[in-house]
């Protein structure tokens, strides 16, 4: 049984239709891709899926049971929002760390909230997520003392220590520099390695193609080709192919 499935997600802002049906499932441990130009609905989906927005129709399941109806109109609370959001966990394109935190803090904070344990244990999962993301030392630091690809690695041990089903990444270098880029890349590999489930949005062609088991090109807020990683070498569509031709 797949361990995400989407069905005819749609989401409109005003008059603009974003998403317009979007359908896929993703297995557990399976890496999923998604590309695409700026405007072709690709963070909206991710915000959908987060609930951090809401679809005006569709279903999202995770496991089987079903976490989000549009045909439900009844409004969700507080506590069943929470829930929802568990099951994944978000790494922003630009950190979103809590500056007046440090880099231990960030990370322990939303467990602590949330008593996922005792705060000995809490402290040591997120001393073991600093170390596999090779920022042990920088326990004691705060935000602002670290570099983009630093900070960037604490948001995704900051994502992990709240241990969801589904890792979701936003466009997760596109604040670095290239320098930068290639150390938060290497955390997302060996998740991968791992076989963390994750969807991935990115504009890093190469590393898609490396890492992906599956990959999905949005164009207009619809699913415009997908396949295995195999698509960015031999694309079907002549929009896709347009949109590889720029890099």
């Amino acid at each position: 049984m797949a361990i995400l499935e989407v069905k005819d997600i749609r989401k409109s802002f005003d008059n603009t239709e974003v998403l317009k049906g979007i359908d896929f499932t993703l297995e557990e441990g399976q890496v999923l891709t998604i590309i695409g130009s700026s405007g072709s609905g690709k963070t909206t989906l991710l915000r959908c899926l987060n609930s951090l927005e809401f679809a005006d129709k569709g279903q999202i399941i995770v496991d089987g049971n079903v976490i989000f109806d549009g045909e439900n109109t009844k409004r969700l609370s507080e506590s069943e929002l929470r829930n929802n959001r568990l099951h994944f966990g978000l790494v922003f394109q630009s950190f979103n760390l809590f500056p007046q935190y440090s880099v231990l803090e960030n990370i322990t904070l939303a467990p602590k909230l949330l008593n996922k344990g005792t705060k000995e244990e809490i402290e040591k999962e997120a001393l073991e997520l600093l170390e596999s993301v090779g920022l042990s030392e920088k326990k004691d630091n705060y935000p602002c003392e670290l570099s983009g690809g630093q900070q960037q690695r604490v948001a995704i041990a900051r994502a992990l220590a709240m241990k969801p089903r589904i890792l979701c990444f936003d466009e997760p270098t596109s604040a670095l520099d290239p320098e930068l880029t290639g150390e938060v890349l290497k955390v997302i590999r060996s998740l991968a390695d791992k076989r963390m489930t994750m969807i991935i949005v990115t504009h890093e062609m190469t590393f898609a193609h490396d890492v992906s088991d599956k990959l999905i090109f949005m164009d207009n807020g619809v699913i415009a080709e997908e396949g295995g990683p195999d698509i960015l070498e031999n694309p079907s569509s002549d929009r896709l192919k347009a949109f590889l031709t720029s890099f």
